[in-house]
């Protein structure tokens, strides 16, 4: 039934006239589920060339994925919406006085062991001048509080503070860029500026871009 194969006993029935060094070959039927299988996949790929290449009902590939995209984003905006409040290292906005204030109390709890009071550095770096050793954006400062560096002993304070007062503690580590403090520890990473540019009137500061620039720049605008 599954195979129309001839019983042994008939095989000389089907034997073909030919062999290979003494090798003979049986005219056997194709199994029945073959056959059908294959009918099967011939009328599957006319439906898909009907759908695809005539009428065009279906997507491709590439569509789909350009659907799927266009989805994630408007659920992606509809989430943003909903939640406006939300902070992450991809949208810290400079804090408010008072939300600078906070982070200078958070900063005078939690860093004046490694960066100083003044922010000069201690065992951490010197947080007043122009070089950062993970950047200097808003964002960076964020993500640096927020993940730490473990190998370089800066740990991660997700644990302890929320994303609201992070942000307040990166806006606050953001004023003390250009301060005077009374020992600074020596320079340590890239020379950082953000990123500055050209308009028809004026040259404006985009906060958070995260370029890093050559020490010889012709102009450094600090925040």
């Amino acid at each position: 039934m599954f195979t129309k194969a001839v019983p042994v006993e008939t095989e000389e029935d089907i034997l073909m006239d030919h062999d290979y060094d003494g090798i003979k070959e049986l005219d056997n039927a194709l199994p029945p589920w073959w056959k059908y299988g294959f009918y099967i996949t011939i009328g599957v790929a006319f439906i898909y060339l009907l759908n695809f290449h005539v009428f065009g009902i279906g997507l491709n590939p590439t569509e789909e994925y350009s659907a799927e995209m266009e989805s994630a984003r408007i659920k992606k905006e509809k989430y943003e919406a909903s939640n406006k409040d939300r902070i992450d290292e991809k949208n810290v906005p400079m804090a408010a006085a008072d939300g600078i204030q906070a982070g200078k109390i958070l900063f005078e709890a939690n860093c004046v062991a490694c960066h100083l009071s003044d922010g000069g550095g201690s065992v951490g770096p010197n947080l007043t001048d122009d070089y950062w050793l993970h950047k200097g954006s808003l964002n960076d400062i964020y993500n640096t509080i927020k993940v730490g560096y473990p190998d370089k002993g800066m740990q991660s304070w997700s644990g302890q503070f929320t994303p609201k007062q992070i942000s307040y503690l990166s806006s606050y580590i953001k004023t003390l860029r250009g301060t005077k403090p009374a020992a600074p520890k020596a320079q340590q990473g890239e020379f950082y500026v953000d990123e500055v540019v050209a308009t028809d009137s004026a040259s404006v500061i985009k906060p958070d871009s995260g370029k890093v620039a050559k020490p010889d720049t012709a102009a450094i605008i600090k925040k």
